[in-house]
């Protein structure tokens, strides 16, 4: 950064002057000077001058002379009384030097008095340091065998809750075991009563299926030699059949014709004529025509219905055959389903067994967690006891916010991240230094480390709004101030925060509050480190020596220790956490399981209820192939009287055609009453037919039954029992409940088995349980035992400490008594100052009593010399040292006057000549100037004194102070008689004449550049041509900025801007000098 004084230096530097401010006039100075009186010009000529650097020289001078004044007046009263002191001290060194024969003598006598006293004390000190470093070994030893001790106390106490939780945990485990074991048992009787029966029903269904196979076996050659003997019956019955069916119709045939025969006989008889003959005829032959017909719709129906049975068999053949597949389809995935089922059964139960398992693992990490958390409680009101229960309570409140910050996410989190914990937190240390740590830090050990002071009020807000209870301190790493201490190299102390590990980052933490102590090897040694190198220092045992000389001690509970206490806190949370991670984990695995089990039962629903759809099907397809087949066989039966009728009704047929023929053929013939030869020949053959076709008949028709009967025979036995039978037995080979029941068989042994196995592995576990019971309990007798034997050490290793410690307080008071007493009587022998050389040998061999009755003596006398001044002599010494200082001082003082008188005259002499030399040039070019500007004017300046108003530049006084004014004479006529005072010009002079003052003082004092604002303003035209002129003629060795509205000063300048307002905004822009002259005239109007 540049300061304002490099600033005006560099300006000074370029030529622009502080004492002419000139180059730059404003508007309005221009009329400012030529209104001024003479006092302002004269002031203006001294700046110009630079007398004011005289001035202020002069005015550093003059208060230095009255500095220089005030102190030669002070130095000369002290000098008058210096020498008033000096002619009384005089008077008193007679006396003196007998009182200080005495006083020496008391002087020396109190040195030895306290040199006795100081080497008793120190005597004392050593003996009491080495009766407490005995004590301290003593103590030390009874202390690690109390904490041996007590270390086995916690040791078997734990041990001792372990053994009872243990115990607990077996009781429960072995209650839960015998819960089991009797379930299973339960379990397992039901199971040996269902394979029981299951297995009579086996092995019956065993023993039946064999004589079911063996029956299906001589069935099946049963029904194969019917079935050769019906092979071997059939053709003959069905040649025998159509035998009977031929002769039958034959002779009814035969029959038929020969009634026809007689018919016609006897209708020669009947009728009268042949007409009438005729008519009875051809009205039978339509009666059987119509007969005909009925008989051939009969026969169509009749070979219809055969057709349709025949398809209907056909479908329903069809139909059992796909039925049948199908049954077989459904039995394999019922099979199957039954398979899959128990598949799923022995899943579940081994997933419920290992559920179980995990049931106990998880009731003993429950127990293990809530033994940890009870130890951590106590630890937690070991720690509330010790500290407080407000610091904890604050230490709670905050992990509250911390957590509702990380709940919230963004910024917040960032603050939570920015909290580094309490400072007991963030270091560790040997466990030999934990009392010195802890003596030294004291409930600092609970402040809590933030990364600023921001973050520590966010907390607290927080910690406010939410009404959280309890205290807290925070330390902001950014507040915390600390210097780096110089620590003495020496083998017998150390810094304490070398001996602590911590992160980089607290390491201001650390070192503010454990930077400034040192561990010392004793008490000795702390002392003196602390009174010599301004720290605190402090012993292994926790003997505290404060660098303001306080000393604070005694016995420190070592089994009470706060580093302790939350280190074991520490590793119980950490225990916990992983002790609740792996329970969480355990009820992961467990829920797991028991979702699979859901699954797995869902899944044996859903299966069962298939099968039982399966089964329903099952069984509906059983029926229906049943009724089919009933069906098929019902069509069976129908087939043969339907045949029959067929046949029938076809024999019917051709009987009425042969009538209806014989009737067509009557019709031609005449009416006889007998019959003719020809007919009569056929009837007597037709009679011989018919015996022998009767005959036939009744032959075959005996065959035909007896075959018939055979054929019924074997067809009812093979329909109606082999074949019903043959059926039966398959089907109850290939029953569906016995399969399953051997499956339930083999589940039910599997789960017995299984059952068993669970039982055996109960057992052992029960006999194992009972076993760890048994040691246990001898475990926690033995423990009970020395539990005690450890107890009553303690006890005793605790009674011996506590006197020691009583002693050890005591030695610790009597050392703090005799350090003061040792640090009080080297004090008083300090005070006693200077002594004679024979003191610390004179009366060394002196005893207290012959020393103290010196020592009265001396005093005795003393009492005498009360009234005398005792330092008289010192006095006198120092006051002859002072008067002769004073001398010296005053003759500096004097030459120093001298010196600043002759600065003075010097300076003034000086700020004359500038004045002078400067009012003779500026009065020289002020004519020149006005000389150019009017030719024919003259003016000059006149310099007015106090004395002579009206006196002219030959004036010789040799002081400034006689100057009041610098006064104007001009005419413009260059008359003499018409010189004229700046009051008595017109405006327009005055400004000319201003004018030509300023160019005067740039001619004196030039500058690189000049600013002028519209200087021309009260000009004339005339005039304002004269100034550019001169202007033109200045501008040769400095550069000229000019502000007008006028045109003479842009007949002479090289550059031209113009100041435009648009928009309500001004803007400056290059122009040319046509231009700018444009510019001046339009506004020229207007101005």
């Amino acid at each position: 950064m540049v300061t304002r004084t490099d600033v005006m230096n560099l300006l000074e530097s370029a030529g622009f002057s502080r004492s002419n401010p000139y180059y730059i006039v404003k508007q309005g100075k221009i009329n400012q000077m030529a209104t001024a009186p003479d006092s302002q010009r004269l002031k203006l000529l001294r700046e110009v001058a630079g007398t004011r650097v005289y001035d202020e020289r002069r005015e550093e001078s003059k208060s230095i002379l009255k500095e220089t004044v005030g102190r030669t007046e002070k130095i000369e009263d002290l000098l008058k009384y210096i020498e008033e002191r000096l002619k009384t001290l005089e008077e008193e060194k007679e006396e003196l030097k007998e009182y200080q024969k005495w006083d020496k003598m008391r002087r020396s006598l109190e040195y030895t008095i306290y040199d006795h006293e100081l080497k008793d004390a120190r005597k004392k000190l050593e003996e009491l340091d080495t009766r407490r470093e005995t004590s301290s070994s003593v103590t030390e030893k009874l202390r690690e065998s109390a904490q041996q001790a007590a270390d086995q106390i916690k040791k078997l106490s734990k041990d001792f809750r372990d053994i009872k939780s243990k115990l607990q945990s077996y009781r429960e485990e072995k209650e839960a075991l015998s819960q089991e074991q009797s379930s299973l048992f339960k379990e397992k009787t039901r199971l040996e009563l269902t394979i029981k029966d299951l297995r009579d029903e086996v092995e019956g269904d065993d023993s039946s299926r064999k004589r079911a196979e063996r029956e299906l076996e001589r069935l099946k050659e049963t029904i194969a030699v019917k079935l050769s003997q019906l092979e071997d019956i059939r053709p003959r019955y069905e040649a025998q059949k159509k035998r009977e069916e031929e002769c039958t119709r034959e002779l009814s045939l035969k029959e038929q014709k020969r009634t026809e025969l007689y018919a016609k006989q006897g209708r020669g008889s009947q009728f009268t004529s042949k007409a009438e003959r005729d008519k009875w005829i051809q009205k039978e032959l339509k009666s059987l025509q119509k007969a005909i017909r009925d008989k051939r719709e009969q026969i169509e129906r009749l070979q219809e219905d055969f057709t349709k049975d025949t398809e209907k068999k056909k479908n329903l053949e069809a139909k059992i055959e796909e039925r049948t597949k199908e049954l077989e389809n459904h039995r394999e995935s019922i099979d199957n389903q039954n398979k899959s089922f128990y598949e799923m059964k022995k899943k579940k139960d081994a997933l419920q067994s290992e559920r179980n398992e995990l049931w106990r693992q998880e009731n003993a990490m429950q127990q293990n967690l809530a033994m940890l958390k009870e130890e951590l409680s106590k630890k937690d009101q070991g720690l509330r006891s010790m500290t407080g229960k407000a610091t904890l309570n604050g230490r709670d409140s905050v992990k509250k916010v911390l957590q509702t910050f990380r709940d919230k996410g963004g910024s917040y989190e960032q603050i939570a991240n920015s909290y580094y914990g309490m400072l007991i937190e963030n270091f560790d240390c040997d466990k030999t230094i934990y009392t010195a740590v802890e003596v030294t830090s004291g409930n600092k050990l609970f402040y809590h480390i933030v990364e600023s002071d921001k973050i520590g009020t966010k907390i607290l807000q927080e910690m406010n709004r939410q009404q959280l209870p309890g205290e807290v301190t925070f330390m902001p790493l950014n507040r915390l101030m600390y210097k780096d201490v110089q620590y003495p190299n020496t083998n017998d102390a150390i810094p304490m925060i070398s001996k602590l590990n911590y992160e980089a980052k607290h390491e201001r933490a650390m070192k503010y509050i454990f930077g400034k102590t040192l561990i010392c090897r004793n008490l000795e040694v702390a002392t003196q480190i602390a009174r010599t190198s301004n720290l605190d220092c402090i012993t292994l045992e926790g003997d505290q020596v404060s660098h303001k000389g306080a000393l604070t001690g005694g016995y420190f509970d070592t089994r009470k220790s706060r580093l302790d206490l939350h280190k074991a806190h520490m590793q119980l949370v950490t225990e916990i956490n992983e002790q609740e991670r792996q329970l969480a984990q355990h009820r992961k695995t467990l829920t797991n399981i028991e979702g699979q089990i859901n699954q797995i039962v869902s899944d044996m629903q859903k299966a069962e209820t298939k099968n039982s759809k399966n089964k329903d099907v099952f069984d509906k397809l059983k029926a229906d192939i049943r009724l089919m087949k009933e069906e098929v066989a019902a069509l069976e039966r129908s087939h043969q009287p339907k045949e029959r009728s067929l046949a029938s009704l076809d024999s019917s047929l051709k009987s009425m055609q042969s009538t209806e023929q014989s009737l067509r053929s009557e019709l031609q013939q005449d009416l006889l009453n007998q019959l003719s030869v020809t007919d009569q020949q056929e009837v007597d053959r037709l009679n011989d037919d018919i015996r022998k076709l009767t005959q036939e008949n009744k032959e075959a028709f005996s065959e035909r039954m007896r075959l018939e009967a055979e054929k019924n025979k074997l067809e009812n036995l093979l329909n109606n029992n082999l074949y019903r039978r043959k059926e039966e037995l398959e089907a109850a080979l290939q029953e569906i409940s016995v399969e399953d029941r051997r499956r339930k068989l083999e589940n039910s042994n599997a789960e017995l088995a299984a059952i068993n196995n669970r039982i055996n592995d109960v057992n052992k576990n029960v006999k194992e349980l009972e076993q760890k019971f048994e040691k246990l309990n001898s475990e926690q007798k033995t423990i009970q035992k020395d539990l005690e034997h450890w107890k009553a050490q303690e006890r005793d290793y605790q009674e011996r400490i506590n006197e020691d410690a009583k002693d050890l307080e005591k030695m610790t008071s009597k050392q703090s008594l005799l350090l003061k007493k040792k640090e009080e009587f080297t004090r008083k022998i300090r005070e006693l100052g200077s002594l004679p050389s024979d003191a610390f040998e004179k009366y060394q061999n002196l005893s207290y009593k012959q020393l103290y009755k010196k020592l009265e003596q001396c005093n005795h006398e003393l009492k005498k010399y009360s009234h005398v001044n005792k330092k008289a002599l010192d006095q006198f010494i120092s006051f002859s040292e002072q008067k002769e200082k004073l001398v010296n001082r005053k003759g500096e003082l004097d030459r120093g006057y001298d010196s600043i008188m002759e600065l003075m005259n010097a300076l003034e002499l000086r700020k004359y000549e500038a004045i002078q030399f400067t009012f003779k040039q500026v009065s020289k070019y002020f004519s020149e100037v006005f000389k150019k500007l009017v030719p024919q004017g003259h003016a000059t300046l006149v310099m007015k004194t106090e004395n002579d108003e009206t006196g002219s530049t030959g004036a010789k006084a040799q002081s400034v102070e006689q100057f009041i004014g610098v006064g104007i004479r001009v005419s413009f006529t260059g008359k003499a008689g018409e010189m004229k005072e700046m009051q008595q010009l017109s405006g327009g002079q005055k400004s000319l004449v201003a004018l030509a003052l300023i160019f005067a003082i740039q001619k004196c004092d030039p500058a690189p550049f000049y600013l002028f604002d519209e200087i021309d303003q009260a000009l004339d035209s005339q005039h304002r041509k004269a100034v550019s002129d001169m202007i033109h003629e200045l501008c040769q060795d400095a550069q000229f900025i000019t502000t007008t509205f006028r045109p003479e000063l842009l007949e002479k300048a090289d550059k031209f801007y113009g100041v435009k307002f648009r928009n309500k905004v001004s803007h400056i822009e290059a122009v040319s000098q046509e231009e700018a002259r444009d510019f001046v005239e339009d506004d020229t109007p207007h101005s």
